[in-house]
């Protein structure tokens, strides 16, 4: 909710600091983007201290950039270096996603880290109540009255968050370096880019599109990017638990054609009654193709789940900082919105084709996971691996 509250307002605040459209598209992108860098840090930490007094941490820092935008956020300046803190809120994942996983089997983490990842359900929340609470109160006092609710999660999250027992500490150059040598780990993370950074991207520039091409006002704005966004979250933990069933590589391919295809009637431009069932699909696309990239994430980086959640969640906020930027500047450069949603959607089909050819050579990826896996865990829990793994890749 706190990382995407930047987009929910940012009608308000292009309107109150008389913002061009690329400095709109930069003021809701830069919380994406510091969140992303934010989360491989992050994710060392939680792999090697513990995921809960990594999130206390993030919980606490993000008092610092609500306040300063509540009484300092009369310029570009000052809401870039808001966003840059703020971005702490997006870093989250790499916290949450770990912390859940490793409390459950193998056969349930589509299905657990979608439910966890879910969070995306705050974009909705932000989405509906801001805009409605800056026309009340104006909107930086949002900014203040958003410290409430985080009071009140730091309180629920330090009283009832547990690491797992499982939980292995790691120095983080053990941890990293052998991630950041295999293929398979910058597979997921140009997927996750496609996904993910669609997801959270148009989420926070929905609303100035919406403002800039159909004319609406700020708070419809808001409201029909909540009914959007809700459509990509709360299909997130169903992306995950199809995978489960059906498999990861099979249900990504699936949703990628489908987000390319969205991107392109977007691009037409269509009428307002059009374009929302349209968006709202392509959205679903998107969340449940980030429930099915980490349906196969922690299988496949078992026991390094922090990093490697750290690693591709960067790799997809990036994905969410390039999005607001391309669409803003193809307005700027063309005269519409258009050509910037024909270029996602070929960003969309290229990551299906990756897919695919990651499809073709799945049983060598297979084998070498599987492997790793055995020799890790000792000759017993070869089988086990076979039989929980292997099937769900395709």
């Amino acid at each position: 909710m706190l990382w995407v509250l930047p987009g929910a307002l940012g009608v308000f605040i292009a309107a109150s600091l008389h913002l061009s459209t690329s400095e709109k598209a930069l003021v809701v992108a830069v919380p994406i983007l510091s969140g992303s860098l934010l989360r491989m840090p992050l994710g060392l930490l939680s792999d090697r201290v513990g995921a809960k007094r990594v999130g206390q941490a993030m919980l606490a820092v993000l008092y610092l950039p609500l306040t300063l935008g509540w009484l300092a956020g009369h310029s570009l300046a000052s809401w870039l270096a808001i966003g840059l803190l703020l971005g702490t809120a997006g870093a989250s994942f790499a916290v949450a996603l770990p912390l859940a996983s490793r409390w459950y089997p193998a056969e349930r983490q589509g299905l657990v880290m979608g439910i966890a990842a879910a969070g995306n359900s705050g974009t909705v929340i932000a989405n509906l109540l801001a805009p409605r609470l800056a026309n009340m109160v104006g909107w930086q006092n949002v900014l203040g009255l958003a410290m409430l609710p985080l009071s009140l999660v730091f309180v629920a999250f330090s009283l009832a968050a547990k690491d797992s027992p499982a939980t292995r500490t790691e120095r983080a150059s053990e941890s990293a370096e052998p991630l950041i040598r295999q293929p398979d780990l910058w597979w997921f993370c140009l997927i996750y880019s496609v996904t993910f950074g669609g997801y959270v991207g148009l989420s926070s520039f929905f609303p100035i599109f919406l403002r800039d091409q159909y004319g609406v006002s700020a708070v419809t704005a808001g409201y029909l990017t909540a009914v959007v966004a809700f459509c990509g979250s709360v299909v997130r933990p169903l992306g995950g638990h199809l995978a489960d069933r059906l498999g990861g590589l099979r249900m990504l391919s699936a949703l990628l054609l489908g987000i390319s295809a969205a991107y392109l009637l977007v691009a037409t431009l269509p009428p307002l009654a059009l374009l929302m069932p349209v968006a709202s699909i392509g959205v679903a696309c998107l969340g449940m193709g980030n429930g099915a990239v980490f349906q196969l994430v922690p299988r496949r980086f078992q026991p390094r789940i922090g990093v490697a959640t750290g690693i591709i969640g960067a790799c997809g906020g990036i994905g969410g900082f390039l999005l607001p930027n391309l669409l803003a500047n193809a307005k700027a450069l063309s005269g519409s919105f258009g050509p910037g949603f024909v270029v996602l959607a070929v960003c969309a089909f290229a990551a299906f084709l990756m897919l695919r050819a990651l499809a073709l050579i799945h049983e060598h990826w297979r084998v070498s996971w599987r492997g790793r896996e055995a020799r890790s865990a000792g000759p017993m829990a070869a089988a086990p691996v076979r039989v929980l793994m292997a099937p769900n890749l395709m």
